[in-house]
């Protein structure tokens, strides 16, 4: 969808602008450059974008001020039950129900929990590649890091891995397409709404031990999760464990793919793959979250109005020259590396360290098998933006590989 020229990012910014979308890091390191610490547009609502790591930090640690009720980039309307009830999860509630109900699921993605995914990625990780390693070439984006997270959250969650091409089509058009077409949003969402309906049916006929038969299992202060909230964290847990870890995985291959240094020394020191895993989620992070104002405050030196919305963004933060040093570069061996690429506040992504899990398999079993690999055509990788940043299309070559 095409959108009007920016003419000054620092009073009427865009951030599906198609140049920020591909690479939004200059403008970012503009508008600080600038001395603009917020910028401000009024592009479908009033919005403000901080450019720093501190502007970032205060905001999500602000609750007081600050309101998770709409995380979406965009104006959303938020999706209800048949009995009016809103269907809410631990990214889009506030206190007090946040914290009883974000505890609730930790255990779920304990490192140790985790853990005992591990195998079962690797082996689907060589599978996908077995599948096109023979033709020297490959899309890594829709042929590997695009069909990753989905069986893995498929697997958590007991439902068939067979449908992770119906699963990343939904959340695409929740999370992309749907940001500009209310119409596309709300078509996937009740799609995922219904399918929701029916799994929690499922399980309350034939509990298991996956996450829908924990939380109907579950109770806060002695009462059952109510079954919203249940819904809710279902349905997060498949829109958000999906887009985000697909274009974290896509884009670190996407920067292996024309950094032939970095490549070369993770095949040799396969040790360094989790402090690289760091730098990528630094300075490639996928995600911008949204808050809404519960009451008029200040941004800087910026007015802000009770239901006006801040776009956090996290990729701009971890490219703060103030706290990370050359934070333009891409250091695989970085030591001092604070990034908030998973959020920050109250909100920090659950999730975290299973997406840690993935991308480091992702790329240890690329590398073992394809140790060598370059862009077919640097003009040929598509990025999608707005709420998740990275590569869709992801064209590779290949002359040496290894079959396991």
């Amino acid at each position: 969808m095409s959108t009007e020229p920016v003419a000054d990012w620092a009073e009427d910014f865009e951030i599906f602008d198609e140049a920020f979308v591909k690479d939004p890091y200059p403008i970012w390191k503009d508008l600080r450059d600038q001395g603009c610490p917020f910028a401000r547009t009024e592009r479908r609502q009033v919005s403000f974008m901080p450019t720093t790591y501190a502007g970032v930090r205060e905001i999500a640690a602000d609750t007081e001020h600050w309101s998770s009720f709409s995380v979406s980039v965009t104006p959303t309307v938020p999706s209800y039950d048949d009995a009016g009830n809103r269907l809410r999860s631990i990214i889009s509630s506030d206190a007090p129900e946040h914290t009883p109900e974000r505890r609730l699921m930790l255990p779920f993605f304990a490192p140790k929990a985790v853990e005992k995914y591990r195998e079962h990625t690797q082996e689907l990780c060589r599978r996908l590649i077995r599948e096109f390693i023979e033709d020297g070439r490959a899309d890594f984006a829709e042929d590997y890091a695009r069909q990753i997270p989905p069986r893995i959250i498929a697997l958590i969650l007991g439902i068939e891995p067979e449908m992770s091409d119906e699963f990343t089509t939904w959340v695409q058009g929740v999370l992309e397409l749907g940001l500009q077409d209310e119409a596309v949003r709300e078509h996937y969402s009740e799609i995922i709404r219904n399918f929701f309906v029916e799994e929690i049916k499922k399980r309350q006929e034939n509990p298991g031990d996956d996450l829908i038969s924990f939380l109907l299992q579950a109770e806060i202060d002695g009462e059952p999760v109510p079954l919203p909230v249940v819904r809710g964290n279902v349905g997060l847990m498949l829109i958000a464990g999906i887009d985000t870890t697909w274009s974290s995985i896509g884009s670190a291959l996407w920067h292996l793919a024309h950094h032939p240094e970095d490549r070369k020394r993770l095949v040799d020191e396969p040790e360094l793959i989790p402090t690289a895993v760091e730098e990528f989620l630094r300075a490639y992070s996928p995600v911008t979250m949204a808050r809404v104002a519960t009451k008029d405050t200040m941004l800087g030196d910026r007015p802000v109005k009770a239901g006006e919305r801040v776009v956090l963004t996290f990729p701009a933060a971890n490219r703060d020259p103030e706290v990370f040093e050359s934070p333009e570069e891409v250091i695989i061996d970085r030591q001092k590396n604070r990034h908030i690429a998973f959020g920050s506040g109250i909100h920090r992504c659950a999730g975290s360290n299973l997406a840690r899990m993935e991308m480091q398999v992702a790329i240890e079993e690329m590398l073992k098998m394809i140790p060598e690999f370059e862009l077919e055509d640097p003009d040929a990788v598509t990025w999608a933006g707005g709420q998740v940043r990275g590569p869709r299309n992801l064209p590779v070559t290949f002359p040496n590989r290894t079959t396991i």
